[in-house]
């Protein structure tokens, strides 16, 4: 019998009361661990207002204590460390080792929040004007809300929440439903931590949640992680309701490689990047642009066997390098990738369509696919895919690989192999992607500074944590201030000026 989950609202779990469930899935095993209640709309707005009616004292804490909370959080969370990790690896199906991981790039995100008084510092200028003073501060918004994707249960939310709570603003999260076990012990730990009841909330549900987050008046802002077209939507949706919001979406991730690089690096670096997190990654690279045919022969060479020789299994086994997709309704649409590339000419080098791991012959398991001669016509060129499939695009020269990578509507990542500087330098320069990297291929900004892409793979002006991230979750006041000095100068009409 599988358990029944909850919602965290106000400082304790809530049952759900909807009488809708989602079915939590092990993907590993295909069996159903859990059911999670869907918030309707009535439930939603509940924890909208516990964390509007948690924000007056909230945001009047001084910044320092609000430092000590999160630092305390922190420490929860080091000690817990393999448990979130466990919780991460069990609903999503990644390895443990990577879950581990993404659950640790979460924490550096906090301990950037730890900072929050250094964050929050304003601007003074003295005498402005004769005997006038000018001086900038940043405060927060009121109730913030997050509505984050399967891949990442603790990382992205982490990307989100701890700027939020840092600069004075109360939160709602609405996890995707297919993970939700990591954000409910993360709220857990938050209250363990010493933060006050209603300041974090965490609601479980599908489309009425999350319209209801969209168009609550005591909603200010909206930060959301997953694809173009639901990123669109969260964004127009959110703006037309006067929130302010930044919508992170899909994801077509190209690494060029020049001739002169190491191919060994290149082969390393392109497995890690394609075919970890079985390719379940906003910033994996799932296209190898290899500049000239000896390039794409060499490139092709090295990944053959290492792709056919991957270990597939469950993510609780150590040996495991992938674990499974998180449905089997995603499983059967990245197979049909599959079937459409080699419907559209492209050459299928080698096919993971078949895999089946004993034991667990109901898991959601796809072998890593690798693609040779895509072209930019193609569908699984153009649209991403979401599951560890690699596809290798053949061009001349470099201007051509540029423009390759420029005209793509997506814009999030993108990395160039090459040992030439004056190269790296021109490609990093002109590229219209977001984050770029040299010789690295998943180049994912530590936390001090700012997550996200350009083009469709961001609606919406700042970027995640870092300082774009404070500025997200925060408005600039300046106030301008003369005391009086017993003089009087008379009324002025004119526009105030120095001159």
């Amino acid at each position: 019998m599988s358990k029944t989950l909850h919602h965290y609202i106000n400082g304790q779990k809530v049952e759900g009361t909807s009488g809708r469930f989602g079915d939590v899935f092990n993907p590993a095993t295909g069996e159903v661990a859990a059911r999670v209640p869907l918030a309707s709309s009535s439930e939603t707005a509940s924890a909208i207002e516990a964390a509007a009616a948690a924000f007056p004292d909230w945001r009047n804490t001084p910044p320092l204590r609000r430092a000590r909370v999160l630092f305390r959080f922190k420490q929860l969370l080091d000690a817990n460390l393999d448990e979130l990790a466990q919780l991460v690896s069990s609903e999503h199906g990644k390895v443990f080792s990577d879950a581990r991981g993404s659950v640790i790039r979460g924490i550096e995100v906090v301990e950037f929040a730890t900072g929050a008084p250094n964050l929050l510092k304003g601007d003074f200028s003295e005498n402005v004007g004769r005997d006038v003073d000018s001086y900038s501060t940043r405060q927060p918004l009121g109730v913030c809300a997050g509505i984050t994707p399967f891949n990442f249960p603790a990382m992205v939310p982490m990307w989100m929440f701890p700027v939020a709570l840092a600069c004075g603003n109360t939160f709602v999260l609405k996890t995707s439903e297919k993970v939700p076990s990591t954000a409910l012990r993360l709220a857990e730990l938050l209250t363990e931590a010493g933060l006050p009841d209603g300041v974090f909330n965490v609601v479980n549900g599908d489309k009425e949640a999350v319209d209801t987050l969209l168009t609550h008046p005591q909603v200010a802002a909206v930060s959301f992680v997953g694809s173009t077209a639901v990123a669109e939507y969260i964004y127009q949706t959110a703006t037309l309701n006067g929130k302010r919001c930044q919508a992170l979406g899909g994801a077509k991730n190209h690494m060029v490689v020049m001739p002169d690089a190491d191919m060994e690096q290149v082969a390393d670096a392109l497995m890690g990047a394609a075919y970890g997190s079985a390719g379940e990654r906003c910033m994996a690279i799932s296209v190898a642009v290899a500049v000239g045919d000896d390039t794409a022969d060499a490139i092709i060479e090295r990944l053959a066997s290492r792709v056919m020789d991957l270990k597939v299994g469950p993510g609780s086994d150590p040996d495991a390098e992938m674990g499974p997709l998180i449905s089997g309704e995603h499983l059967s649409k990245v197979k049909d990738y599959v079937d459409l590339g080699i419907e559209e000419g492209a050459e299928l080098v080698v096919d993971g369509r078949s895999l089946s791991i004993e034991g667990h012959e109901n898991g959601f398991y796809l072998g890593g696919c690798l693609f040779d001669k895509v072209d930019s016509n193609m569908r699984i060129y153009r649209e991403e895919i979401f599951g560890p499939v690699l596809c290798v695009v053949r061009v001349a020269d470099f201007d051509t690989a540029l423009q390759l990578v420029n005209d793509h509507e997506y814009g999030n990542g993108t990395a160039i192999f090459t040992r030439d500087g004056d190269t790296a330098r021109t490609y990093s320069s002109q590229v219209q992607v977001g984050m770029v990297g040299i010789n690295v291929p998943i180049p994912v900004p530590m936390a001090f500074h700012s997550f996200g892409g350009w083009k469709r793979s961001l609606f919406g002006d700042m970027h995640m944590h870092g300082m774009e991230g404070v500025h997200f979750y925060t408005r600039l006041k300046t106030t301008t201030s003369r005391w009086p000095t017993g003089i009087r100068t008379g009324a002025d009409f004119h526009m105030p000026t120095m001159k």
